[in-house]
């Protein structure tokens, strides 16, 4: 198993990098030498990874950073880097490597304060690895002043340092900084490579495992938790019958509340089990009893902990809007394919029935208005406008289609 296996239909993308960490080697093989590095390297200090939702980009961009690392003896024999077995490897890909820092937005953006001691240690030699790899996985909610600080370090990093920035295009990233980083741009898995990776390293049936890398249209991580979590599948099938909820203003009126508070529920569940252990943690750090009272001149910590809490509760909230917004646009989708009588396969076969008489009860017009409705949406949700009110905008512009 190399670090490379688990990238789905991104072939061309691994071969790219495997190239470039191989000559990354040469280049630290050279300097531990004192011998000139090679003339034409592939190796450079920036890379930028572009593609669709469920492309893989945090995971192409990890798997190169573990490939940086790779302290496989086999190298000396003319193996490849990135093993996958190795300490450098292994730490790398589960994120343990001191010389290998992450940076994914905790609310909406990702702010300057979040990105101070990453743009620090971007200037310091590397721990024990040898690399220092700094991996930003949502380049796009770079805000003005934390992507000015990313700027100044991409354009005149330490030697031994390598940005690592993910985002959907390239349009998601200032010019100043894109100009500056190399390229990689990642295509949507098809539906089948999604399904064999879900059965070969997940142990999912081929029925389901098939069923749902079809409903996600090859986005790896959503079928994988649609396949392994029942809260995730009953979610998804109440937005799909969102759609023969809207028929009078009441309804749309309910069904926006119940997609808001699905969305909701869905970020607190996920926020009780991660801010409890967080505050548990820092609470144990700043030397306080468990139960008791905490030391003075800590609540300004407290504070800042309870604010970094409550944008990731706000972001989980506005990505669970967002599946929800993706899963009904899939839906109107197979309705339009269904009245072009186009032969592409339904996304949604288990709401076939549904689908069928949408198809039949409305025009192509009216369903293309509909997606563009849902794109809306999406918009004003970016915008911060209330998702209530994003919603129920919405439903409205369903119904009248």
């Amino acid at each position: 198993m190399t670090v490379w296996d688990d990238l789905v239909g991104q072939t061309r993308v691994s071969e790219q990098l495997a190239a470039a960490a191989r000559d990354a080697d040469a280049l630290v093989t050279a300097a531990a030498s004192d011998a000139p590095p090679p003339e034409a390297s592939k190796m450079t200090h920036a890379w930028l990874f572009t593609g669709p939702p469920g492309a893989g980009r945090p995971q192409t961009a990890r798997a190169f950073a573990a490939a940086l690392q790779c302290v496989s003896p086999d190298r000396a024999l003319g193996s490849a880097p990135g093993c996958g077995f190795c300490d450098g490897c292994h730490t790398a890909l589960v994120g343990t490597h001191a010389d290998v820092t992450t940076v994914a937005a905790v609310g909406t953006q990702i702010l300057a304060d979040d990105m101070r001691d990453t743009v620090r240690k971007s200037f310091t030699s590397p721990a024990n690895g040898r690399w220092q790899v700094i991996l930003v996985e949502d380049a796009e909610r770079l805000n003005e002043k934390s992507a000015n600080a990313v700027l100044k370090a991409v354009e005149e990093p330490a030697p031994r340092t390598v940005w690592l920035l993910c985002a959907p295009s390239l349009e998601d990233v200032l010019p100043t900084i894109r100009s500056r980083c190399r390229h990689l741009n990642l295509s949507t898995p098809s539906v089948e490579a999604v399904a064999d990776l879900l059965i070969r390293r997940d142990g999912i049936e081929p029925e389901i495992a098939a069923a749902v890398a079809r409903a996600t249209q090859g986005h790896v991580d959503r079928a994988r938790r649609l396949a392994t979590d029942e809260r995730a599948r009953a979610r998804r099938a109440a937005v799909l019958k969102l759609p023969l909820r809207i028929e009078d203003i009441g309804g749309c009126l309910r069904a926006a509340q119940e997609l808001v508070d699905a969305a909701t529920e869905d970020s607190r569940q996920l926020a009780e089990e991660v801010d409890t252990k967080e505050t548990e943690e820092l609470r144990a750090a700043l030397g306080a009893a468990q139960g008791g009272r905490m030391p003075r001149g800590t609540a300004g910590v407290m504070k800042e902990l309870e604010d970094r809490q409550k944008r990731r509760r706000t972001r989980t909230q506005r990505d669970s809007l967002d599946q929800a917004l993706t899963d009904l646009t899939g839906f109107y989708r197979d309705v339009l394919a269904l009245q072009f009588g186009s032969r592409v396969a339904l996304a949604n076969m288990d709401a076939e029935d549904t689908l069928e008489r949408l198809a039949r009860g409305s025009t192509p017009e009216s369903t293309l208005r509909r997606i563009e409705a849902i794109a809306a949406c999406r918009d004003a949700l970016d915008r911060n406008v209330a998702p209530l009110l994003a919603v129920e905008a919405m439903t409205m512009a369903l119904r009248a289609g």
